[in-house]
């Protein structure tokens, strides 16, 4: 099969005839890999020395046809679906229990502790899979991952109706995590960026571009709320003056979710801490995604709005198959040109 496989350090080579992974755990089956996003993880991983081992076959968020008939008969080939990439591995530990699988201590994980799907096929659980309703695209499909993880963060919050939302980042996760904060009841949402090309793409969706390069975000989210503040902020960027900007946008008794992995060092000065303590602001921490209660779940709540109230498609830059696989990700890397959601599509079909 074809592969695309991090040999090394920023060291990309597509292999035409890769072996098929072994199953990581029981009960797995064999998909073929639709389509797979890019996630900004994969850049660090395969461009900053951030893979646990090398080779590695990359590749999280994907979407599948099934290649053969369960044994139990829960799918039968050719069924399409979406693939929750984290693998218990100890079904004794607490967060198992809970089905708080993200807090795992011992966890395998599709494209960073084992090969991923930048390749044909993959031996995946079969709890692992989520059908994808007809009327979801193949292609958008492959983007339930990260709108389930923008998904787990709002439901962090207690949003009602009429309340004023603020995203910090403009990229495919802050799009999505502020359409899912208009989707649970905020009438206007903000979206705090530098790019001009992915604040455009905010505003034709319906939100409030502010471009933190030319204005002050925290004042202008001020001055777009009667200078009460946001409601509700989510910082989706990991800077530590974003994770600043979160906290002195917001208001008395707002909520604030703190969604981007921080790179650096966050500071706070004791009069922007004294602010905080007396809006009595609640901070959440955000990690992945949970795939229970089944049915109420993150993963079956993404497929059930994608392509409705939740629309992917205006985020997707670029869809190239897996011979321009390292190709693109040099162009994402070396920002050769703007790159919003890169998807590698590998099958129309099974």
């Amino acid at each position: 099969m074809k592969s695309l496989v991090l040999e090394n350090n920023q060291n990309l080579v597509l292999h035409s005839n890769a072996a098929i992974p072994d199953a990581v755990t029981e009960n797995s089956i064999l998909v073929k890999v639709a389509a797979c996003g890019i996630c900004g993880s994969d850049i660090k991983r395969g461009f900053g020395n951030g893979a646990y081992h090398y080779p590695l076959v990359m590749g999280h968020e994907f979407s599948a046809y099934v290649a053969e008939d369960a044994e139990d008969g829960r799918y039968k080939k050719g069924d399409r679906v979406a693939v929750f990439p984290l693998v218990p591995t100890n079904t004794s530990e607490p967060a198992y229990q809970t089905g708080d699988y993200a807090q795992l201590k011992e966890y395998n994980y599709f494209g960073s502790r084992c090969d991923g799907a930048f390749a044909e096929f993959l031996r995946v659980p079969i709890k692992n899979l989520f059908p994808i309703p007809d009327h979801v695209d193949m292609v958008h499909a492959s983007m339930t991952e990260p709108a389930a993880v923008a998904l787990h963060g709002v439901r962090k919050m207690h949003i009602t109706a009429g309340d004023f939302g603020v995203v910090i980042g403009a990229g495919p996760i802050g799009n999505m995590t502020a359409q899912w904060l208009k989707i649970h009841g905020c009438k206007d949402v903000a979206i705090v960026d530098i790019d001009d090309k992915k604040l455009k793409i905010a505003e034709e969706m319906g939100f409030i571009p502010i471009n933190s390069k030319h204005t002050d975000a925290v004042e202008a989210v001020f001055k777009l709320t009667n200078d009460q503040g946001a409601n509700r902020v989510v910082e989706a960027c990991g800077l530590p003056q974003t994770f600043l900007q979160a906290i002195n946008m917001a208001s008395r008794n707002a909520e604030v979710v703190f969604m981007g992995n921080i790179i650096g060092e966050f500071k706070i000065e004791e009069k922007d801490f004294s602010n905080m303590l007396r809006r009595e602001i609640t901070i959440y921490g955000t990690w992945n995604s949970k795939t229970v209660p089944v049915g109420n779940d993150d993963w079956s709540t993404v497929l059930n709005y994608m392509d409705k109230e939740l629309q992917v498609a205006p985020l997707i830059s670029d869809i190239v198959p897996i011979e321009q696989g390292k190709e693109i990700f040099n162009s994402v890397v070396e920002k050769r040109k703007f790159h919003n959601k890169v998807i590698i599509k590998l099958a129309d079909k099974l």
